[in-house]
């Protein structure tokens, strides 16, 4: 990597992301089950039905991690807190939970890493998940009061505090798709956590703000940039709608307080009645936006097939092992637009961008070139958005360790750090070492 801090702003931070269920170990410090715990058990829905009990372990080697990025020069972690840490039921505090993320902060802060904390990453309590989850409003109110437990105990030294991490895959992926949990194919289920969740930031927003924090109030919004797979009409309009329910739904809540006619054509018969009411709590002022960026995808529109009526099909560009195109310039785009049609001069952040690699230590090494190359190309359509005028901030990267992946247990390598899950060792690989050469290097 040619790159350097000189080619950044001289405040530009670089980090590395995270999130609790996918590194901690949830078996450890009391936790509640999640209803990921529950769906990984649940036979064909998880590689190998594996779930996040042990995970990286980084329970118990977090100072250890923590000691890999402050090494590497980086300037921050983005991290997430559980809520089934936190609050084993959803509801009733944890002490233990409380006391390992003012450990795991003040352990940033003595290394010199700016904190930036997501309070959720996916792991509903098992308890609400009983009572419908993220279909059933009640769960926003609760998702407040556990802001409201962690952030007493760690909003004082956090840099930055996001609501939500990717609402998209939070109700979509998990209601419509079924891929994540809980599951479901349910139009009905997956409009209403649409909703829910963005009512949930809402009301954590108007909670943290009540309590006079001091940390920037943000949420981590996905995109994936939509082509239409040839140049017809049908095409055409399912990447539209594509764009509608994927890209557009959330950030135009937020920033307009309303709903893209697109994405209404098929979830507005399922919303909750007097929905429009709840816009006001959504649309409050973010201090700051969240940007996790991947991918491209191609869309074929289904003639006569039931709303949306699309099919992601296959693209001609590199892909990773995730079958994921590379399309760095989706990027930049993203940023770009977001500033030009969205936020304005909010500052916003590369939440998340990695790609996953077939990777193996060889001889004490890890030489994942593909995946530096994919770094340096996605910085440099970062460069892109910030020459284009975008208030860019900083770029994690995702992510700092191998971890669980979700649906795809512990098959795929996102980390710049390789993780052997039979001993827990960790070998920096050789993006680790090119991002770290960068963060070292003198600012402009």
């Amino acid at each position: 990597m040619t790159l350097t801090r000189k080619d950044f702003p001289a405040d530009f931070i670089f980090g590395a992301a995270t999130a609790a269920y996918q590194i901690e170990g949830m078996a450890a410090g009391g936790c509640g089950p999640s209803h990921w715990d529950s769906f990984a058990a649940t036979p064909g829905n998880v590689v190998g039905a594996q779930d996040g009990a042990v995970a990286c372990d980084h329970y118990h080697r977090w100072p250890a991690d923590l000691d890999l990025m402050a090494g590497a020069g980086l300037d921050a972690y983005r991290f997430s807190t559980s809520w089934v840490r936190v609050m084993p039921d959803g509801k009733t505090v944890n002490p233990a939970g409380l006391a390992f993320y003012d450990k795991l902060v003040d352990g940033m802060l003595a290394r010199g890493l700016q904190p930036f904390q997501t309070l959720y990453h996916w792991d509903l309590p098992s308890a609400l998940a009983d009572k419908g989850g993220w279909a059933n409003r009640d769960t926003a109110q609760h998702f407040a009061d556990y802001a409201e437990a962690i952030t007493r105990v760690i909003g004082d030294r956090v840099a930055s505090i996001a609501t939500l991490n990717e609402p998209w895959c939070v109700a979509w992926l998990s209601h419509f798709l079924g891929i994540h949990a809980p599951g479901l194919r349910d139009i009905r289920a997956a409009s209403r956590a649409m909703h829910h969740t963005l009512v949930a930031h809402g009301m954590a927003v108007e909670r943290l703000r009540q309590m006079n924090t001091k940390a920037p109030l943000g949420i981590v919004l996905n995109f994936e940039h939509a082509d239409p797979a040839s140049n017809s009409p049908a095409d055409i309009a399912a990447a539209a709608r594509q764009d509608a329910i994927y890209n557009r739904w959330f950030i135009e809540a937020i920033t307009r307080q309303s709903y893209p006619d697109l994405a209404l054509e098929g979830m507005a018969p399922h919303l909750p009645a007097n929905w429009q009411d709840d816009m006001p709590l959504i649309g409050q002022k973010l201090d700051w936006l969240g940007v996790n960026y991947y991918t491209r995808t191609l869309q074929k529109g289904l003639e006569g097939a039931p709303w949306p009526a699309t099919e992601t099909v296959a693209g001609p560009l590199p892909k990773t092992d995730m079958g994921w195109e590379i399309f760095p310039q989706g990027l930049s785009g993203f940023l770009t637009r977001m500033a030009r049609d969205y936020v304005g001069d909010l500052p916003i952040f590369v939440t998340e961008n990695g790609m996953a690699h077939d990777d193996s230590v060889v001889d004490g090494a890890v030489h994942d070139d593909a995946r530096t190359a994919y770094l340096t190309a996605h910085l440099n359509a970062t460069r892109d958005a910030i020459a284009a005028g975008a208030n860019v901030k900083g770029y994690f990267y995702w992510s700092l360790l191998d971890n669980y992946e979700w649906a795809q247990g512990y098959a795929k390598r996102f980390g710049m750090v390789h993780v052997d899950y039979a001993t827990q060792k960790r070998t920096p690989k050789d993006s680790f070492h090119a991002l770290a050469a960068l963060a070292q290097s003198p600012r402009g």
